[in-house]
């Protein structure tokens, strides 16, 4: 058992892209890294045979409040954790339920202690604390395990924004003197990451790295950001935050995005993301592709014969149709939705590999110059 470990490769020459190892007890990541999001304990529609064997996913998520919710801690706990639970084999993380609990703006209720909050399923009624969700995590059994913060709105002013901010810096301090009062469950290392927030405010983004590299975990998030500002204010925000975190230290933007942002991004020095885009736009029809991006329910695709995408290596994209995949969507077979998520989290895998290959062979820059003008064409 270790604690994460980041060995640091190279950093292009033209921009601030990194490529990386991360070392986990349940394997090695190479970064940047895409990590598909399995909300409940699995990844929507997609086995995890086809997570690695056609997407190549080397971590996943699970998510905090809704594991906690369904089936809950007894039902995993006697499992042996998520990993027994689910059969994945390979790193997970886990978020801290933060962010799902801050979308039910109108069923929950913020305090100093933590977040009251409603289910979903069943209207009960349950309290979210710094404490309660580092235990819940360790339960789950993530690999890396999120601090509990409060996200706030992307239209809020900067005095909402402070008060938010430093509400989650006193529950980091509280996440961070549980996770060391209590041990690692199942027999291997559980790592805590801290996120920076401070929304669109340079000032607070900047007071929040402070506060958060002062920590010195074994990583770091950022999180506030694609909740709706514009992308010129996510590149700013980033870039900002990735100046002030440690370059010795994974750096991860939660929840973003699309293609384009992950290769600008990426440019800026992040090295994980996460994010439900890629299932989410998949099963409404929605493709990227290494040749930009289709609507796949346009007739234009209906005796299309030739493969998904034969610019990527993934099975199912290079074995079916446009055609094929375009009839199981109009007939809403459920199959259709497991070829259009296995393809496009197969695409972003595809993606982040190659910019970890060009930024090991110096050429990051020009790569990533090209492929946005590919990647955001409607065809």
């Amino acid at each position: 058992m270790a604690t994460l470990q980041f060995q640091l490769q190279q950093t292009d020459t033209n921009s601030k892209a990194r490529a990386g190892i991360l070392t986990t007890d349940h394997g090695n990541i190479l970064t940047p890294i895409f990590m598909p999001v399995g909300t409940a304990g699995s990844v929507k529609a997609v086995s995890n045979q086809q997570l690695k064997e056609n997407v190549k996913a080397q971590i996943i998520l699970g998510n905090t409040y809704h594991l906690y919710l369904r089936p809950g801690l007894e039902v995993l706990e006697l499992a042996g954790g998520l990993h027994r639970f689910n059969g994945w084999d390979l790193p997970i993380l886990t978020d801290s339920g933060g962010y799902q609990v801050f979308s039910l703006s109108g069923t929950r209720k913020i305090s100093e202690e933590g977040v009251l909050f409603q289910s979903h399923i069943d209207g009960s009624r349950h309290l979210f604390t710094p404490e309660n969700v580092m235990d819940i995590q360790r339960a789950i059994g993530g690999d890396i395990m999120m601090a509990f913060d409060e996200c706030p709105p992307s239209t809020s002013d900067h005095d909402y924004t402070k008060k938010s901010m430093e509400l989650t810096h006193r529950w980091l301090d509280r996440c961070f003197t549980q996770f060391n009062n209590t041990k690692d469950k199942y027999g291997y290392t559980q790592n805590l990451f801290p996120i920076v927030q401070g929304g669109i405010f340079e000032d607070l983004r900047k007071q929040s790295c402070d506060f958060i590299s002062s920590k010195d975990a074994t990583g770091n998030a950022i999180g506030g950001l694609s909740v709706g500002e514009p992308d010129e204010m996510l590149y700013a925000m980033t870039a900002l935050c990735c100046e002030h975190l440690p370059a010795t230290k994974p750096r991860y933007l939660m929840g973003v995005g699309t293609p384009w942002n992950l290769l600008e991004c990426i440019s800026l020095g992040i090295d994980m993301f996460d994010c439900v885009m890629p299932t989410r736009n998949g099963r409404n029809a929605m493709l990227f592709t290494s040749k930009g991006v289709i609507n796949i329910d346009n007739k234009k695709w209906e005796k299309d014969f030739s493969p998904i995408d034969d610019g990527i290596d993934c099975e199912m994209s290079n074995h079916y149709s446009k055609s094929y995949l375009r009839h199981l969507m109009k007939s809403k077979e459920i199959f259709g939705l497991t070829i259009a998520s296995v393809h496009n989290l197969a695409f972003y895998l595809h993606l982040v590999t190659e910019a970890r290959k060009h930024i090991l062979a110096g050429d990051f820059a020009s790569w990533k110059n090209e492929q946005l003008v590919i990647l955001q064409q409607r065809l």
